[in-house]
């Protein structure tokens, strides 16, 4: 079957743009051809920072006849109708339909649909410059005396060429022939920009990739990856060191060269005395470079770093090595005048009085008086929130109301929340705003905070992300809890909640970090008492906001555990709109995912399933339920086994969920298995007598009542 290739080539496409673009082209054209009627066996896509390619295996060469009758309206109907009925069969008139007869509903109209099939050279012609037009860049651009006119061609970049052939292996494939905006399809491309400029005549995919190879063009995106990483690994080795790897970068510099050259630059080793997170910050931003250890020695950086050439210099890259020191050199310069000013004093000290006796800081404190700053400068939260410094008091005392909770002392706690937001206004985080709370933590050390401080500092942003680390000193566990119920409560408070996939403020994030924080650390608190806490703070947070919220926080919840593996039916059970302490809730799912492994709990869950659907019926026929269970009146033995059982069960699972011992609850709801397997084995529930009846259906609820203490078993599976 014939393979088609695609390539469309232009000038320097943005890196972060490239993956997107190349898997989009395939999903664009492979959909259009599957629409037009052809089959293909695969399809993958490649891109570099010049090209978008498509590499299409096993493509029918033509599609199918179709033959169809799409079925009409009466031949007495309306004119309206019998319109409608030619616009959607592509008719001219209705002499080119057929009237067939129904012995009920009479004579109607047929329309005979034949469509020859079309050759797939004739598709893609088609197909691909549709494609082009409206293909979907974040960005795009028109070039070139054509860009004057309406309608011209949009691309991110200038195109330059377009190579389309098509054709089995076994044959010469031909060009796919067509043109848009002047630009013709054919079977040439170009190598390396510099390297290897001259054309190249392409007939199929391999002998594409083959002759790009020796133009200078490494097409695999991913194989440009393991080049660089395995180049900069044996590079950094040679030299004794290890390379500071950095997946983000490594996607990103590939996307920068299509003959990737690994060569090594260095700075002044007096740079070293800037925070490495800085130092590798600022060589990886500006420069888009790795940054090197020494062999063994953790976090310390050297003072050489990796860069990526395009190009293979004459001089084996030492002027280009050389060039890229010099800029490192110069952000490194700026970087370092950032390190050392956040550590000196500030130019409007004065002003700082007033914010320095609100929060208790010491001024002669570098990052006490970045507090104050923030402070005194009134910054913006939010505009229906208040200031950084308003947000900040909130903090500080919900965190020092939560320390004793989670095993924190309230000063510190009272303390990190104090200095959490302070290098919000630090030179180093206003030059590079990921480092927020790192920087901070680096501060607070050098000024000699307690170390659960400064590593609150940090770690009350965590965490970030399913995937992102938990906090578990008490001190960050009091401010991260406290940061992010203060953010949740407040903006409910002013009804800015998130709706659909709208989640601008990342309220959804917080309150998985809440829920993590909670389970992760086995910590149990009620959370209506923490939303009534943190939405004193406010007007307008009221019982409604807090329902509204712990709905939301139950929603988070069920997200999580599903992540962790726990069966939805058995969360569902647990969970009521009341509970509001989220530890407990997962220690009741994971106990009764335990017992409902085990026969006594597959019986039992089988048991009161039964109870409860005997009682849902004759509720609904509004059949009498006796209010209580009257033991005088049981005919039988199972009667009375059951009802010592369930009184027995009830009291010891009962006491149970009072210690929070669910294993123990539901040990003792397993003694109910054969009293209930008894009971409805010898047992007739609706009696003739109605009292009887009456009093059975009460012990029947007497069993939904015990069982309800731990789950609701009717929303459990099985």
């Amino acid at each position: 079957m014939p393979d088609l290739l695609l390539e469309l080539r232009s000038e320097e496409i943005p890196a972060r743009m490239q993956r997107k673009a190349a898997g989009d082209l395939r999903k664009m054209l492979t959909d259009g051809l599957v629409e037009a009627g052809l089959t293909y066996e695969a399809a993958r896509e490649y891109w570099t920072p010049r090209r978008l390619a498509l590499d299409i295996r096993g493509l029918t060469a033509r599609s199918k006849d179709i033959s169809e009758e799409i079925k009409g309206p009466s031949t007495t109907a309306p004119e309206q109708a019998v319109q409608g009925f030619l616009r959607k069969a592509g008719l001219s008139s209705i002499a080119e339909a057929h009237v067939h007869s129904d012995p009920k509903k009479g004579d109607f109209y047929v329309a005979h649909i034949s469509k020859p099939g079309r050759a797939a050279e004739e598709i893609i012609a088609e197909l691909v410059p549709g494609i082009i037009r409206n293909f979907p860049w974040p960005k795009s651009m028109r070039w070139g005396p054509a860009s004057a006119k309406p309608g011209s061609l949009r691309w991110v970049r200038p195109l330059q060429s377009i190579l389309c052939t098509f054709g089995p292996e076994t044959e010469e494939p031909v060009v796919v022939d067509f043109e848009i905006d002047g630009i013709r399809s054919g079977n040439t491309t170009y190598g390396h920009r510099f390297l290897a400029p001259g054309e190249i005549t392409v007939r199929r995919f391999d002998d594409y990739v083959s002759k790009l190879e020796a133009a200078k063009v490494v097409l695999d995106a991913e194989r440009r990856k393991e080049i660089i990483l395995a180049d900069a690994r044996n590079l950094a080795f040679a030299n004794g060191l290890d390379l500071v790897e950095d997946d983000g970068l490594l996607e990103e510099v590939s996307g920068l060269v299509e003959w990737p050259v690994v060569l090594m630059g260095e700075f002044e080793e007096a740079f070293l005395a800037i925070p490495a997170e800085v130092i590798r910050l600022t060589i990886r931003a500006n420069q888009k470079c790795f940054v090197t250890r020494p062999q063994g020695e953790g976090e310390t950086l050297s003072n050489r770093f990796i860069l990526t050439s395009n190009i293979e210099a004459r001089d084996g890259g030492k002027e280009i090595a050389h060039g890229n020191g010099k800029v490192v050199r110069a952000r490194l310069s700026d970087a370092l005048y950032f390190w050392t000013t956040d550590q000196g004093d500030l130019p409007d000290l004065g002003q700082l009085e007033a914010s320095a006796k609100k929060f208790g800081l010491d001024l002669k404190k570098p990052l006490d008086q970045r507090m104050a700053r923030l402070d005194h400068l009134g910054v913006t939260f939010h505009a229906k929130l208040g200031t950084q410094g308003e947000r900040v008091e909130r903090i500080q005392r919900l965190a020092g109301e939560l320390a004793p909770n989670v095993g924190a002392e309230p000063a510190l706690a009272a303390r990190a929340a104090v200095l959490a937001k302070a290098d919000l206004t630090t030179e180093v985080v206003g030059e590079f705003p990921e480092l927020q709370g790192a920087m901070g933590r680096k501060y607070a050390l050098l000024q000699g905070e307690h170390p659960s401080v400064a590593a609150a500092i940090e770690e009350h942003y965590k965490p970030q992300g399913p995937s992102d680390y938990v906090p578990s000193d008490p001190v960050s566990v009091a401010v991260a809890l406290a940061d992010k119920l203060d953010t949740l409560v407040g903006f409910w408070a002013i009804d800015e909640k998130p709706t659909g996939s709208k989640d601008p403020y990342a309220l959804r994030r917080a309150a998985l970090g809440v829920v993590r924080i909670l389970v992760e650390n086995r910590i149990q608190l009620r959370l209506t008492s923490l939303f009534a806490k943190a939405g004193a703070r406010y007007a307008g947070g009221g019982v409604e906001q807090i329902r509204d919220l712990l709905a939301f926080f139950h929603d988070r919840l069920k997200v999580y555990l599903r992540d962790q593996g726990a069966r939805h039916d058995l969360i569902d059970a647990v969970i009521t709109p009341q509970s509001d302490d989220l530890l407990q809730i997962v220690r009741r799912v994971e106990a009764l995912g335990s017992f409902l492994d085990t026969e006594d709990g597959k019986n039992l869950l089988a048991g009161t399933k039964r109870a409860a659907n005997i009682l849902a019926a004759e509720e609904k026929k509004k059949t009498a339920v006796a209010e209580a269970v009257e033991p005088a009146l049981f005919k039988e033995n199972a009667e009375k086994s059951l009802f010592a059982a369930v009184n027995q069960a009830e009291k010891q699972a009962g006491e149970a969920i009072q210690n929070e011992d669910f294993s123990a609850a539901m040990l003792a709801l397993s003694a109910l298995r054969e009293p209930v397997d008894s009971f409805f084995e010898g047992v007739l529930v609706n009696d003739e007598d109605l009292a009887v009846r009456a009093n059975r259906l009460a012990l029947l609820t007497r069993i939904r009542a015990a069982t309800g203490q731990v789950a609701d078993f009717s929303k459990i599976a099985g």
